[in-house]
């Protein structure tokens, strides 16, 4: 079914169909109803492809990615479908692109074949060859981070920095003094990774500021990782009476190796960090953590998004976020005295 066939059962020319449907010229009321019905009828769908040639827009945005690994995070599924979701309420489709590089062959495709209106970046670095090279071609993005730089760009970021600070300091007030603070995986540190860098530089402040000891691990996205690094902490330093983390991919490891080490969560240790809410309430006791908004940013990605594709001139906006901690059941004041490594639990 095409537009020459509805011009001819509705009785009116191929270009009338044309404008009916796509509002570029006024046709009258009588004839719009007329062409309407022979579509409802026909049960007719413009082909998104020649809408594209016809007004050079594809009503699809691109999501770019990291390659998954093993797995994604929760919060990072989290993210994925409140894109989706906000999309759909502007009428666009989402095209997945696994893209970490610029170099990368899916993301060139994705630039080079215009096969979107503009993307989301997600996993920023603070140096990132991505955002570099869509600002050169003048592509419509915005990334989810912020680069060193974020002056001049597009973006919707979480204050790792602020977050992690506040961690360290509501562990301070209740009187922790020996804290160690569990990152991503070693190679996205290494890497720029913003939410790995600028957590750590949060961390590390903080705990200088209010006199604490505090040591600071990478730990792999899986529970295993997570176990086995909560175990080197407890070995380094038998005396840690809390940690923060900024894998919740890890948390379900952590609190495992707490129990396997015999610390009752939270009388003998604390632990929070920045994690989505929905999965700061699967652990027990609950995670006291800075809830991640990840539905939240996925949704004012979109908006900012549709904003610049509308007003291609306009001056680059963003949105940094800053949630406060929600205090729940995982983290309590310190013990003067840990107990001790050895029991039925076993040794470390």
């Amino acid at each position: 079914m095409n537009i020459g066939e509805i011009a001819r059962r509705a009785g009116v020319s191929r270009s009338t169909v044309s404008y009916a449907l796509s509002g570029k010229r006024p046709v009258s009321e009588d004839t719009r109803r007329k062409i309407q019905q022979v579509v409802d009828e026909l049960g007719y769908q413009p082909s998104a492809s020649a809408r594209a040639l016809a007004n050079g827009r594809t009503s699809t945005i691109g999501l770019v990615f990291p390659p998954a690994g093993n797995h994604y995070t929760g919060m990072q599924l989290d993210f994925i479908g409140s894109v989706v979701e906000a999309a759909a309420a502007y009428d666009y489709d989402v095209l997945l692109s696994p893209s970490g590089a610029d170099s990368d062959r899916s993301f060139q495709r994705l630039l080079g074949e215009r096969r979107v209106d503009g993307a989301i970046l997600m996993e920023i670095r603070l140096k990132d060859d991505r955002i570099d090279h869509l600002a050169a071609l003048d592509f419509p993005s915005i990334a989810i981070g912020r680069t060193a730089h974020p002056e001049s760009g597009w973006w919707v970021g979480l204050d790792h920095t602020a977050l992690a600070a506040a961690c360290v300091h509501h562990l301070a007030d209740l009187g922790h003094s020996r804290i160690a603070l569990v990152n991503r995986p070693e190679q996205l540190l290494r890497a720029g990774y913003e939410s790995a860098q600028r957590g750590l530089e949060g961390f590390t402040k903080a705990a200088a500021e209010r006199g604490l000891t505090a040591q600071t691990y990478c730990c792999g996205d899986d529970a295993a990782s997570g176990q086995a690094c909560l175990e080197r902490i407890l070995h380094d330093d038998p005396a840690t009476t809390a940690v923060v983390t900024l894998n919740e991919a890890a948390l379900g490891g952590l609190y495992r190796g707490l129990a396997q080490a015999g610390r009752h969560v939270p009388r003998d240790f604390s632990v929070t960090g920045v994690v989505a809410g929905r999965w700061a309430e699967t652990v027990s006791p609950q995670l006291t953590a800075a809830d991640v908004p990840a539905e939240e940013m996925g949704r004012l990605a979109v908006e900012l998004l549709v904003e610049r594709l509308g007003s291609p001139g306009a001056v680059p906006r963003h949105r940094l976020l800053t949630p406060p901690i929600s205090l729940r059941a995982s983290t309590g004041p310190a013990r003067a005295t840990p107990p001790a490594l050895h029991g039925p639990a076993g040794a470390l």
